[in-house]
C-alpha cells in the first residue's frame, strides 16, 4: 500500500470501510488500509469529530468492550465529496 495517502484518502478509505462493515476493529482497518493503528484511531477520532461517524461501545459475548461505527448522513455525503475530490485530483495528475 502507498505510504504517502493524503489525509482525504484515508478517510475515504475509512469511511467506505465502515460503510460495507461498520463492526470492524481498528486492527481490521489497518489490514484493510495499510497504515498504521495509531494513525487508524486519530483518524476515527477525526471523523467522529467533523460528525461524519457515531461511535458506539457494546459488549460482545467475550465480555470485551467493542465498538461500531455507525456512519451519519453527513458521512455518507462526505464520501460523495471525497470520491469527488480524489477523482478531479487523480485526473489533474495524469494530465500533467
Amino acid at each position: 500500500m502507498n505510504d504517502r495517502l493524503d489525509k482525504e484518502e484515508i478517510q475515504l478509505r475509512l469511511l467506505r470501510l465502515l460503510e460495507k462493515n461498520p463492526e470492524l476493529t481498528q486492527r481490521g482497518m489497518t489490514r484493510g488500509i495499510g497504515i498504521s493503528l495509531g494513525k487508524v484511531n486519530y483518524c476515527l477520532s477525526e471523523l467522529s469529530t467533523q460528525g461524519f461517524i457515531r461511535v458506539e461501545r457494546f459488549k460482545n459475548a467475550k465480555n470485551k468492550a467493542a465498538y461500531i461505527y455507525h456512519l451519519t448522513p453527513n458521512g455518507i455525503e462526505a464520501i460523495g465529496k471525497l470520491t469527488f475530490n480524489f477523482l478531479k485530483k487523480r485526473s489533474g495528475n495524469m494530465m500533467t
